[in-house]
């Protein structure tokens, strides 16, 4: 794991087209969304999370005995600890875990002290770069645990993951049993019904992105209805559909393959656990099983972040759990999905998904993690905390190119599979924006629009 020193968050040849980027989202404006997120939402997690570090106390003890107990109630006082420091606005304080990432992070701080101390402001909860806090939080939480010793491999959002899986079990048995019989017949289907397919399964990958734990803490999103039965009906709310610049990438590459015996590689940067991680396995399956692909390479967290993200064990126990269902589709899938993880899909975790820094700084930050998406012929990057590092978590207008705002980073062609939960889009028609703004004054932040947006080369 390769990770490199940064000179600075915008360091090298990126500082110079930085100077004419837009300003950053910050929590700075009262009453603004990022503002009432911080104030309002994040308070709350850390509640949560304190009180299931309280909820297995017991098991702490009977595990490790006094050590345990003792350890849960360090990791509570350091949980409220940094309750009280949001809440007070205090300023930020380097990590001091013993983490491979503790000294990039401290470096980052310390890059934006240089910044801030020149306007003589300081860095602290509501005066920061909005991803900047929200990742920072994320990163004390597991600060806090790592410094719990013996019970550092708690995760104090686990509970919400499943249940979320469990809230949502008529919805997977749904796609499941549409995945086996879709798969029974795949061989048999002509291009155009093919097409239909992939279609019909991207969308469903799309809306299954509408679960996000971290904005609605007290709540599971469950999916209650069928996933298939709506997808007509959504239609309208996907504000830019680039699904055909996918489709012509992957059926043009499978012709190709078929003469030159060529790989095709898929990258999934996933979001969230749950229901939502049933969809994207679903999608990595038919994947293969119409050639579309030849590898599937499946990027999640390597620590609990932004409450709901996927991690590697949320992948073996939702495996662990489709194995144990009474309903055979949902089984066949769980005994399908462990074998494709031993055999030919490859997962990875890399300590840049969990750092502040947006993804134009990639290939000086973590060149390995670069270098590695430069392999990919097609990167998925779902939901709306990959699509703000994306772009940079900036007050872009509405009408500015994807491309563009990527500000340098195109590794690989690249698509934001995203439903909308932060004021940030770009690449929209002229007027489009504006235009639903009149009808749905927050359509920005509900989850009811989403994207499929594509940057590359066909």
């Amino acid at each position: 794991m390769a990770m490199e020193e940064e000179e600075g968050a915008e360091a090298g040849p990126l500082a110079i087209v930085m100077d004419v980027l837009p300003p950053r989202m910050t929590p700075k404006e009262e009453g603004s969304l990022p503002y009432l997120r911080i104030k309002d939402q994040t308070p709350p997690i850390l509640t949560k999370a304190i009180d299931a570090l309280h909820r297995h106390k017991s098991e702490f003890f009977e595990k490790h005995g006094e050590v345990g107990t003792e350890a849960e109630k360090k990791a509570i006082s350091l949980l409220s600890k940094l309750r009280n420091e949001l809440q007070t606005d205090k300023p930020f304080l380097p990590l001091t875990d013993n983490c491979l990432d503790a000294d990039i992070w401290n470096k980052y701080l310390e890059y934006h002290h240089t910044l801030l101390n020149e306007n003589n402001k300081k860095i602290s909860w509501f005066q920061s770069p909005w991803l900047y806090v929200e990742c920072y939080m994320y990163r004390r939480i597991h600060e806090a645990l790592v410094l719990s010793s013996p019970i550092s491999y708690f995760d104090v959002f686990k509970e919400s993951k499943e249940r979320n899986f469990f809230e949502s079990q008529e919805a997977i048995k749904t796609l499941c049993s549409y995945l086996q019989d879709l798969k029974e017949r795949i061989e048999n289907l002509d291009e155009k019904q093919l097409k239909d397919e992939f279609f019909k399964l991207f969308q469903i990958v799309l809306w299954g992105n509408k679960c996000d734990l971290a904005l609605s803490p007290d709540q599971s999103i469950p999916q209650t209805s069928s996933p298939l039965a709506v997808l007509e009906d959504l239609k309208p709310f996907i504000l830019v559909n680039n699904l055909d610049f996918l489709w012509s990438l992957l059926i043009s590459r499978k012709k190709m393959r078929q003469e030159t015996f060529s790989v095709t590689r898929v990258d999934f940067i996933m979001d969230n656990a749950g229901f939502e991680l049933v969809t994207d396995l679903v999608m990595a399956d038919f994947l293969l099983a119409s050639k579309l692909a030849t590898e599937i390479h499946l990027h999640g967290k390597s620590i609990p972040w932004f409450v709901s993200d996927t991690n590697k064990n949320d992948i073996y126990w939702l495996i662990e759990q489709l194995k144990a269902a009474n309903t055979k589709c949902m089984s066949e899938c769980g005994i399908n999905w462990e074998c494709y993880l031993k055999h030919s899909w490859i997962y990875q975790d890399h300590m840049f998904w969990t750092l502040p820094h947006e993804y134009c700084t990639m290939s000086q930050v973590a060149t390995d993690l670069y270098a590695e998406l430069e392999k990919s012929n097609l990167i998925l990057f779902k939901g709306d905390l990959n699509y703000r590092k994306l772009v940079g978590d900036r007050k872009w207008k509405f009408t500015v190119p994807f491309h563009q705002a990527l500000n340098g980073f195109h590794p690989a062609p690249l698509c934001s599979i995203r439903t909308l939960k932060t004021e940030i889009q770009v690449g929209l028609a002229p007027g489009q924006g504006e235009e639903i703004t009149d009808t749905d004054p927050q359509w920005m932040t509900t989850g009811k629009y989403g994207i499929f947006q594509f940057d590359g080369a066909l």
